[in-house]
């Protein structure tokens, strides 16, 4: 129950953002996160959650023209980020927002040669919907994004400009940082890695139909 004091706290979480800083951080053992948990770590005493939003895109499995190896890496890593998802949707309070992936066509500079390559879609755009509504329909008090993409600029300046009573925190993931998203948040700071460490899903999480699902073993 929502504490009549409390300072209502909304977090918004960069899906993509979060795993590659982790990734550069070689952090791969904690890829296995309760984002709910991660969240809630980082809030403060006088403030509850109320709300925790994590953004991310499907990836795409293996296409037809795929050589063996590449079709098998991109079909496991599917069923990785598959199996986390499902994960996820066991945590109440957490809402997962889906965008999209769109192939562009790429060029080589050394070869020339032209490929094609997945782009990410829709997460800034859902950030910045996210955001900007609940801020307009008063839900919190304190945004935290978890993110070091400066293309979410706009966004938090507008909830700055136009709510200046609510307060943007810019929580950076590992490996990543905006001088600009640091400049235009309420605050900033890092996520180190006793809040991921102390933020793991348990080994094996239940579906509400029973399944079991099991934290990948590359994820150990």
């Amino acid at each position: 129950m929502l504490s009549s004091t409390a300072e209502r706290v909304i977090c918004y979480v960069d899906g993509f953002n979060l795993y590659f800083g982790m990734k550069a951080a070689r952090l791969k053992r904690f890829y296995w996160l309760n984002i709910r948990e991660m969240a809630n770590r980082l809030t403060l005493p006088f403030q509850q959650l109320i709300e925790t939003k994590y953004f991310t895109s499907r990836i795409s499995g293996a296409l037809p023209s795929d050589p063996p190896n590449m079709a098998r890496n991109k079909n496991a890593k599917l069923r990785r980020q598959t199996t986390f998802l499902e994960a996820l949707s066991t945590i109440d309070a957490l809402r997962v927002f889906e965008g999209h992936f769109l192939e562009k066509d790429v060029t080589c500079r050394l070869c020339r040669a032209t490929f094609k390559q997945p782009e990410e879609k829709m997460t800034d755009v859902n950030i910045a919907t996210e955001l900007l509504t609940d801020a307009f329909l008063n839900r919190f008090d304190t945004a935290i994004l978890i993110s070091g993409d400066s293309d979410l600029v706009p966004p938090v300046m507008m909830v700055r400009k136009h709510f200046p009573n609510k307060k943007v925190i810019v929580a950076f993931p590992p490996k990543r940082f905006s001088t600009r998203l640091s400049q235009e948040a309420t605050a900033h700071f890092k996520i180190f890695d006793k809040v991921l460490r102390d933020s793991q899903l348990p080994n094996t999480v239940t579906r509400p139909d029973g399944f079991m699902l099991s934290r990948p073993a590359e994820w150990v």
